[in-house]
């Protein structure tokens, strides 16, 4: 079934000689409970793909629909409600709270919506992503490796329709990025979690079910662990 799709869609920056189309016609489809990742080199369009996917940024034209829901359709507050529901986002840099523990950074998303915890799936998720001994830390006594599992269990925290994660590794060291990947292969597999990843990693990029390449605002689709123009 059918999750997340985009109708020509399109971001422009700039006028005339500066005009620049960070995102340039781009219809993707992605089925529930799919990986796919998103590679492009720097300047590629892929970030701001993702914030559009997301609704943190506007297109110029063109439609986003999650879940059958025209997301651009709605006033900004029903947005930034529905964002905070059924998007789970992923930054390079975690954007963990620094005053606020583990556990209270894993559930701000729930304390936001005036929504009741779920205990037993806080204690599911700390365990799958190795933080139960760590629920009372504070950030800066976590490694970067530490930090971005908190970010991750704070996406996964809402059950989004869609997890959207934007270089999740680019900040970590080589172990730690590989072990941030295999995270979220569990959470694709064990929650049935559809996760869009963009990456300038190739390697790691292969490791999803589908690969998408973004050139110049253009994207171009992959088969399975192969991306092709």
């Amino acid at each position: 079934m059918e999750i997340l799709r985009t109708e020509h869609l399109c971001k422009i920056y700039g006028e005339g000689e500066n005009r620049i189309h960070a995102v340039d016609d781009a219809n993707i489809s992605v089925a529930q409970g799919e990986f796919v990742a998103v590679v492009g080199s720097s300047g590629s369009g892929k970030s701001t793909l993702l914030h559009i996917l997301g609704g943190v940024d506007k297109p110029t034209s063109g439609r986003v629909l999650i879940d059958d829901i025209d997301i651009f359709k709605m006033k900004d507050d029903q947005l930034a409600i529905f964002r905070r529901r059924q998007v789970g986002l992923i930054y390079q840099f975690y954007n963990l709270i620094p005053v606020l523990d583990v556990e209270e950074n894993m559930t701000l998303p729930c304390e936001l919506d005036g929504r009741k915890v779920d205990r037993d799936y806080v204690k599911e998720l700390a365990a799958t992503l190795g933080l139960s001994r760590f629920m009372r830390h504070l950030p800066n006594q976590l490694s970067g490796g530490q930090q971005q599992r908190v970010a991750i269990g704070r996406a996964l925290i809402t059950r989004p329709a869609i997890l959207l994660a934007d270089e999740p590794t680019g900040n970590l060291d080589t172990r730690s990025g590989n072990e941030i990947m295999e995270l979220l292969k569990i959470s694709n597999k064990k929650y049935k979690q559809t996760i869009i990843m963009i990456t300038h990693n190739l390697e790691l990029a292969k490791q999803a079910d589908r690969v998408l390449t973004i050139e110049d605002g253009r994207v171009y689709c992959g088969r399975k662990g192969v991306a092709e123009a």
